[in-house]
């Protein structure tokens, strides 16, 4: 008999306005064992981040309430956890190459194109920032 998932004892944090996406990523994060959060604008996900302090955090850039760079901006300026905190930026933006390389500068955050993407990907990124071993 399956117990299901085992837990991962790490905390994702999913902010993305696209409701079917938000909805796959936390089904299919869920089911890898991670405990998972989320919200579908920018000021929400400021919120739980600042609240729950999530182990990484999946960051959509164009979102209502609050830019996924407004929330970035704001975590990295509040306080040591939020500079620290390993956030992957997840856009639609693909010719916009300046700005991406500026998100990035900083050594914890990264970026993946969601045309560019399979779940599979996202999950194998999220596990090597957490420190997680397949």
């Amino acid at each position: 008999m399956d117990a299901g998932p085992k837990k991962l004892n790490k905390k994702v944090l999913v902010v993305d306005d696209e409701v079917p996406l938000l909805r796959a990523m936390v089904d299919k994060f869920t089911r890898e064992g991670f405990t998972t959060l989320e919200a579908k604008d920018g000021a929400e996900g400021l919120k739980l981040a600042l609240s729950e302090r999530p182990d990484i955090i999946l960051l959509d850039l164009v979102m209502p309430e609050m830019t996924g760079l407004d929330v970035l901006k704001n975590l990295r300026g509040t306080d040591e956890w939020g500079k620290r905190v390993p956030i992957i930026i997840l856009t639609n933006l693909t010719g916009n190459d300046r700005l991406l390389h500026q998100i990035s500068q900083n050594e914890a955050t990264d970026y993946m194109v969601k045309s560019n993407w399979k779940m599979e990907d996202v999950i194998k990124k999220v596990k090597e920032r957490v420190g997680i071993k397949d």
